[in-house]
């Protein structure tokens, strides 16, 4: 997951390969409620891992359920219908998914419980829910504003003879809630529930409906108006349980092979995961993307797609089915053939933020008109030469986030700039590592920042860090020559040119990867191996074979990947990346340098000398600033960083600020 402060995407052009998405997140809450008021162990299979899922866990824990994670699977121990043992103060996050339901089931149950949220959460309503079940008996109190979390939860006192009312305009998960909190009191009567009003979202309350049927409640629905859980209904657990692929995070992906081009050998994105067969409502976006012109072939458990016509057709369409997916609908738009309107979406207001209003102030930043009203949002298609890079404002909200990394397909090859691209963990926390799996654009698109320097300037401290800030890969090209050397002896090859030729076809595709500070070569961890003294001697013989050293100046040039990348060496911006974004020579005096090697070598036990650091290091400048191939010199356009009174920490700030300063962006808002 990308937790960065930014995540900037650039251009792309084309889309093709398989994805494997999460489960789906409404399926995900409703199993782990049902699992945990069902008599017996439920085993959940391909559960979702997300912030909404997490907090629903650790709900359920301090509820007194059993909750066991191993292989993939978590099985949770329920509560038979009874109330939980002790009080709880539940913190539940930014997830309606989890608030809605527990405030229906705690509040028929009974108890002392105090649920909360984020800020965000104390913004959403669930006056109508309440409403409903203080109608039932049940005492609930709020906190803060009236109609709003948090709440306070004691015991009640049920009377269950009339239906019970719940408004049905507002969000399908008060309804939702009800009828997974209802088969707990209905052991002896029916228990009715009138929908007040249209009822939106349906789709959704079918999941809620066929969930419920596998775990025994056989719920009678009069048309979308009344729901009646019959006398006798009691919580079974089915043993065990699937969770299908998330609909609507298929939605981006559909979106994609529907606009961009096919990458060459490849016949457009295939979703693993997620059929026709789907009981999410958030299938038939399936359909609003066929209107569009998608080409989409579905079997069983997989979606093909690709682009068909183009550029897309507008459509006018009623999204009431569709209420998450439709957002995708919003950005596909900007790809059509004159304006598109989605009606019938009131409820994105009173999502994880205004929904309405921040897709239109986000696709205006790109240049596009948009228009808005209550219940319903215009977009008009951004032609070539009108589109502007954005910077787009995700208000802590997962859709928003995913939805407008698919701008980067404009075709005006402009970046886009997602700010906190980690809100997506809500329901998809690898979606953009997904995004760029499939994705690709032509290698001169893909941004590259170099860092070279001297020895023990700092350079591979501050160009990781640099990385880590900007979400890029790194490359530390000083240790690939030491790899390529400890990979040779491995191999039993001796580092000569007897076996240069050897050498060189294994180095073309050596499998060195740089994470967490540590530097792999395949499932071997090799940090430690390839910074030994030998290990710079051998680096030194195998940096003196002409085909070894193009080799691995091709295996550089491969690390070069979306969304970007710092390379840091002596040479990443003079011979290895000269079309670089951005060059920076990061230097320190000799003084300065000799001492942070001599408190380095000194915190390992190593003995050292200050002085003979000093001369060592003055030997080295002079070696490598005179040697024929490639000396070590500022790039003509590197800037340079004199860091000799500097932290790591600002030095890695004034590299980020100028990074900020070459890209279309602006710098970053701070609240």
């Amino acid at each position: 997951m990308y937790a960065t402060e930014f995540l900037d995407i650039p251009a792309l052009a084309h889309a093709g390969g398989t994805v494997a998405l999460p489960g789906s997140k409404s399926i995900s809450n409703r199993v782990l409620l049902l699992a945990a008021l069902s008599e017996g162990t439920t085993t959940v299979f391909d559960l979702l891992d997300s912030d909404d899922t997490r907090v629903m866990l650790a709900a359920l824990v301090q509820l007194g359920c059993g909750v066991a994670e191993a292989d993939g699977t978590v099985a949770i121990t329920g509560l038979g219908g009874r109330p939980p043992a002790a009080a709880a103060r539940l913190f539940l996050g930014n997830a309606g998914t989890a608030m809605r339901p527990l405030t229906a089931a705690l509040a028929i149950l009974g108890g002392d419980f105090t649920l909360e949220g984020v800020p965000r959460m104390h913004e959403r309503p669930i006056g109508d829910l309440v409403a409903a079940l203080r109608a039932l008996g049940c005492r609930i109190d709020y906190l803060g504003h009236d109609g709003f979390p948090p709440l306070s939860i004691g015991r009640p006192a049920l009377a269950l003879d009339a239906p019970i009312p719940v408004r049905g305009d507002v969000s399908s998960q008060f309804l939702t809630a009800l009828l997974l909190a209802l088969p707990l009191v209905a052991a002896e009567r029916d228990v009715v529930i009138e929908v007040q009003g249209e009822l939106i979202s349906r789709p959704y309350i079918d999941i809620t409906l066929n969930l419920l049927a596998r775990f025994g409640i056989a719920v009678q629905r009069d048309g979308w108006q009344r729901f009646t859980i019959p006398a006798g209904s009691r919580y079974r657990s089915p043993g065990s349980i699937h969770v299908e692929a998330d609909a609507s995070s298929a939605s981006y992906f559909i979106a994609l092979g529907a606009l961009a081009a096919p990458a060459p050998g490849t016949k457009g994105i295939r979703i693993q995961g997620l059929g026709a067969d789907s009981i999410q409502g958030d299938i038939r976006f399936v359909e609003a993307a066929r209107q569009m012109g998608a080409q989409i072939e579905s079997g069983p458990n997989h979606l093909d797609i690709a682009r068909g016509a183009w550029p897309l057709r507008a459509i006018d369409l009623d999204c009431n089915h569709i209420p998450d997916a439709a957002m995708t609908l919003a950005v596909m738009a900007l790809y059509a053939d004159g304006p598109t309107t989605l009606r019938n979406i009131g409820s994105w207001r009173v999502k994880e933020t205004d929904r309405i209003a921040a897709m239109a102030a986000e696709a205006r930043k790109l240049g596009a008109s948009v228009e808005e009203g209550a219940d319903w949002l215009r977009i008009h298609p951004l032609p070539q030469g009108q589109w502007r890079p954005a910077s787009i404002h995700t208000y802590d909200d997962h859709r928003i986030a995913m939805c407008f990394s698919l701008a980067a397909f404009n075709p005006d090859g402009l970046p886009v700039r997602i700010l906190d691209p980690k809100c997506v963990a809500k329901t998809f926390p690898d979606y953009f590592e997904a995004l760029f799996s499939v994705a690709s654009t032509p290698t001169d698109r893909i941004p590259v920042l170099c860092i070279d320097g001297p020895t023990a300037s700092g350079k591979g401290t501050v160009a990781a860090a640099v990385a880590a800030r900007l979400g890029y890969h790194f490359l530390d090209s000083g240790a690939m020559y030491r790899i390529a050397a400890l990979a040779a002896l491995r191999a039993g090859l001796a580092i000569d040119t007897a076996h240069e030729s050897e050498i060189a076809a294994m180095a073309r595709g050596l499998p060195v990867r740089f994470q967490a500070g540590r530097v792999w070569l395949g499932a071997d961890d090799v940090t430690d191996a390839i910074r030994t003294e030998e290990a710079g001697m051998n680096a030194s013989r195998v940096s003196a074979l002409p085909s070894v050293r193009e080799a691995l100046v091709a295996l550089q040039h491969g690390f070069r990947r979306l969304p970007g990348l710092v390379a840091d060496g002596r040479d990443m911006g003079t011979v290895i990346f000269p079309q670089a974004t951005l060059k920076v020579y990061l230097t320190a005096s000799a003084a300065h340098r000799a001492e942070r090697r001599h408190k380095q070598l000194i915190s390992k036990g190593i003995p050292a000398n200050i002085d003979s650091l000093r001369a060592d290091l003055e030997a080295r400048d002079l070696r490598d600033s005179s040697r024929a191939v490639a000396p070590l010199k500022p790039a003509s356009d590197a800037l340079v960083l004199d860091n000799s009174g500097l932290t790591v920490e600002s030095s890695v700030e004034q590299v980020v600020a100028w990074w900020q300063e070459r890209m279309p962006f602006g710098p970053v808002p701070h609240a």
